[in-house]
């Protein structure tokens, strides 16, 4: 039995305690939660390695769940620039993988789903990189007293961006729609 399949089959059993442990007890909606998130990341795990297979591409998918979310990463040790193609232009094919991978699991569980996919650490570098951007608004805003408006960007970015704001001290406001929603921050 390969690793891969060995943490498959603990993570079923895993799923399967927890569902018992919730049945027995209707007032732990945690442990439910906790199952339903879990389950997520199976389903969004099988999906995208079927994905990788039809693609012939290798990668190594790991799950997380933390802070009420599921988190799928694929990675691989290779050198080459095989998943530099799933990622896309600004990250365009990974938000659009991000969005059928939600559609898959909506279709396998019935449930909405909020997991967030990230593929070589593109999502942690632009996180550093949406924090610099922050930065440099925030010194903007407090040098001149001006609103400054920033480039749209989908709604996970637009929260690391907020999150960043608000501990620098500064307001700030989505404004726009669909594709042109982007943050507005000021002083006030």
């Amino acid at each position: 039995m390969s690793a891969e399949s060995t943490e498959n089959a603990l993570s079923d059993e895993i799923i399967d305690d927890q569902d018992e442990a919730s049945t027995d007890t209707d007032d732990n909606p945690k442990g439910s939660a906790a199952s339903r998130l879990e389950e997520e990341g199976d389903v969004a795990a099988d999906y995208l390695e079927e994905l990788l297979d039809i693609a012939d591409i290798d990668g190594d998918i790991d799950i997380e769940v933390r802070n009420g979310r599921t988190y799928i990463s694929i990675v691989t040790e290779d050198e080459t620039d095989s998943l530099d193609s799933l990622v896309g232009e600004d990250g365009e094919v990974l938000e659009a993988l991000q969005e059928l991978t939600r559609l898959s699991v909506l279709s396998a569980t019935e449930n909405r789903s909020r997991l967030v996919l990230d593929i070589n650490g593109y999502r942690q570098e632009r996180a550093g990189h949406l924090q610099k951007i922050a930065e440099d608004a925030a010194a903007k805003v407090k040098e001149t007293g001006e609103a400054v408006a920033l480039e749209p960007m989908s709604a996970y970015e637009r929260k690391i961006v907020h999150d960043a704001v608000a501990d620098l001290g500064l307001v700030s406001e989505s404004e726009g729609e669909g594709a042109g929603r982007h943050i507005v921050v000021s002083a006030d």
